[in-house]
């Protein structure tokens, strides 16, 4: 009997699913999500940013919310980090797993970034010298390599370009994301066979999808198919970006879990707990969460209440 396939869930929902709402949970009610989502057997969780706290309120708080996660074997905690001056916070936190980021898109990412690519590319290059002199772990996320909001489409050697400063910086994994969901199933085979052409093992990849156009889970499928085993994850399908226009939700974790567990790919999450970990998240919110596995699960809970009362 062979091995199972197998690949990792990297939950974004603490940081990416927090930081576009509009109300601030508090970091009691982070800290719940977080330890629900590692009892639900998830081992990489970006738990918090170090930007500015006036640039995003709802994680102000990292500090705090540092000292309050459990130190759990095999966990990892990250951190995102937009410059030198954030990674000295992270650091000074006790964070040990940090992510970094620009855009592929020269505009977006001066409306994310407030610099030009180059700028935003030597600004990454310091956060990694000083992350490799502390034995901090990064990885690299690349904002708008599958279509640009303020562009339309983007050169696939706008990223390859920048893969390459990463990689020579000491960037542990490259998250390509899909920002407003505009990639779709052939085009996420093509970038990263160009990148594994180039030289970029298919295992150091990691895709970051969003859910606009509801092809996420049609693109996570495809990333497998020519390699990925990383993907990032939003349980209930919480999330966004506040600077790129109709970027909705993250692909959701529960309908990653239940698709590749379907196909007989392990991905080491308890689903179960994992949809207990998106019901918390949406009560956090005061919202209703869009993942269809979410939605199916409350629904399921809603008719079995209904026949007990």
């Amino acid at each position: 009997m062979g091995v199972m396939p197998t690949v990792s869930l990297y939950e974004v929902s603490p940081r990416d699913g927090l930081q576009n709402e509009a109300s601030v949970v508090s970091t009691e009610g982070k800290a719940e999500l977080i330890g629900r989502l590692v009892q639900a057997g998830v081992r990489d969780i970006e738990v918090t940013s170090f930007v500015g706290p006036r640039w995003i309120p709802q994680l102000a708080d990292a500090p705090s919310l540092m000292r309050m996660l459990p130190t759990v074997e095999g966990v990892r905690y990250w951190g995102l980090v937009p410059n030198r001056v954030g990674l000295e916070r992270a650091l000074d936190s006790g964070m040990t797993h940090v992510a970094t980021f620009l855009s592929a898109s020269e505009t977006h990412n001066k409306k994310n970034l407030n610099r030009t690519v180059r700028e935003s590319v030597a600004n990454v290059e310091e956060v990694l010298a000083v992350a490799r002199d502390e034995g901090v772990a990064v990885r690299g996320y690349i904002s708008t390599v599958f279509g640009c909001p303020y562009e339309g489409p983007v050169p696939v050697e706008n990223t390859l370009r920048i893969v390459d400063r990463l990689l020579a910086g000491g960037v542990e994994t490259v998250v390509l994301g899909d920002t407003t969901g505009m990639g779709n199933p052939r085009q996420v085979k093509d970038v990263v066979a160009r990148l594994v052409a180039a030289g970029l093992d298919a295992h150091r990849i990691a895709l970051h999808l969003h859910d606009t156009r509801g092809t996420a889970l049609a693109n996570a499928i495809a990333g497998y198919e020519v390699g990925v085993r990383q993907f990032d994850g939003s349980v209930a399908g919480m999330g966004g970006c506040p600077y790129a226009p109709g970027a909705s939700g993250n692909a959701a974790s529960e309908d990653l879990v239940y698709t590749f567990e379907a196909m007989g790919i392990h991905t080491g999450v308890n689903l179960e707990a994992l949809a207990e970990a998106g019901g918390l998240a949406e009560a956090l919110v005061g919202r209703e969460l869009p993942g269809r596995f979410h939605l199916s699960w409350k629904g399921a809970r809603v008719r079995a209440a209904a026949r007990t009362a």
